[in-house]
């Protein structure tokens, strides 16, 4: 028997305990061994629930417990979480975790403590929820060079997006309905500025590279200037508004961003909506491939713990393979990055759009007669800058970068 203690018996903690207990037999039988959480670590007590009995107040418990093999870490956070995962994988335990904050900033060093130590530190749950994405960059994609790897990676904006594309609905209207729902945080800066999504395509990054990717240095973007305008215009052109979290290798450096984009509806990503999430993925020699599914919620965020629990189980005394060195992959310059781009401008403004882009590709909208969108070809983004600077006096809205 191989027992197993959970750290934080919030959500995702108690989906894992759940997990484990409902599926015990299909999972004794994928582990070679039967799997039994001897622990629960929670400041709370839990008076009544069925699992009282395995509540402790002391990590140290835990860490010193020889009977433990397999951490689960579902504190969240870099504090606590941080310190207890660095003493449980110096002690040979191996940890599995859903907290993509600590792996983002921490991921190379524990990594490294695991190999050390002979145990395992693994994170599938961190990036998508329960779509299986780091197992297949790790395992079956390894004949490839992966190319370009882009998601919609964070279920709160892509639902509040999808709502304002069906309802023609304002950012702040469905904003608020996503927090009486459960959907966003009461503060959901996290998500709708990007920032979650920035800490996971640093973590696919850094696996695409096999290097470090500093998250802190993404250029990244949320939705909150993103309209219900927008999205008429982009249906008008037969595509959608996303926010992407885009990663590709660019002459020896890493380029990643997070921000909007118009997806056109020939392409797959353009059919995710709600609360789920997918990562495409292309290859060198496979071509595109994508993964999708739900991307956060309780039990298929402890679903993929618990596959790595499994994973585990299996390796004992042994580390499975992931290559992210703490070297620092070099970022290129988001100046340079090349683009399309969307923008709106006041009529009777056609001259004077012309003679700063050329000839751009205009989109008008039946019954609105006060503004014209136009769509550049591809520019560089320092370039489209100084252009757009010239015309910020006639401009509505937005600019949206068109495609990826």
């Amino acid at each position: 028997m191989i027992k197993v203690a959970v750290l934080g018996y919030g959500t995702v903690g108690s989906g894992v305990v759940e997990v484990l207990e409902k599926n015990s037999e299909a999972l004794s039988k994928k582990a070679l061994d039967e799997l039994s959480v001897k622990y629960i670590l929670d400041l709370r007590d839990f008076p009544g629930d069925p699992h009282e009995d395995k509540i402790v107040h002391d990590y140290k418990q835990i860490v010193e417990d020889e009977e433990i093999k397999i951490i689960c870490e579902t504190m969240g956070g870099v504090g606590a979480a941080y310190e207890f995962t660095k003493q449980a994988l110096m002690a040979g335990k191996s940890v599995c975790t859903s907290n993509k904050e600590l792996v983002a900033l921490h991921g190379p060093e524990l990594i490294a403590l695991a190999k050390e130590n002979k145990c395992n530190y693994l994170f599938e749950a961190s990036v998508g929820g329960g779509i299986p994405i780091i197992r297949p960059i790790n395992c079956a994609l390894t004949a490839e060079k992966i190319e370009v790897i882009a998601g919609i990676l964070n279920g709160t904006t892509n639902y509040i997006l999808s709502k304002m594309e069906k309802e023609g609905a304002e950012f702040e209207t469905v904003l608020k309905e996503a927090q009486e729902l459960g959907y966003a945080e009461r503060n959901p800066e996290a998500d709708v500025e990007g920032h979650d999504a920035c800490r996971k395509i640093a973590i696919l990054s850094s696996l695409m590279l096999g290097k470090h990717v500093d998250y802190s240095k993404i250029y990244t973007e949320g939705i909150t200037k993103i309209t219900p305008v927008d999205f008429a215009y982009a249906k008008a052109m037969g595509m959608s508004i996303k926010l992407l979290a885009v990663s590709k290798e660019c002459d020896d450096k890493a380029f990643a961003m997070v921000s909007p984009r118009m997806i056109s509806a020939e392409h797959p990503l353009h059919m995710v909506n709600d609360v789920f999430n997918a990562v495409f993925v292309t290859g060198n020699m496979l071509g595109d491939s994508m993964y999708y599914g739900k991307g956060a919620g309780k039990l298929p965020t402890a679903s993929a713990v618990v596959g790595d629990v499994v994973d585990c189980a299996r390796h004992l005394g042994k580390t499975v393979t992931c290559i992210w060195d703490s070297e620092e992959a070099p970022l290129m310059d988001v100046a340079d990055a090349q683009n399309k781009f969307f923008f709106r401008v006041k009529t009777g403004n056609e001259e004077r759009v012309k003679d700063v882009f050329g000839n751009p590709e205009a989109v008008k909208l039946p019954g609105v007669e006060d503004e014209v969108a136009y769509v550049t070809g591809s520019l560089t983004e320092k370039d489209f800058a100084q252009k757009y600077e010239k015309i910020a006096d006639i401009c509505v809205g937005n600019r949206i970068r068109v495609g990826f």
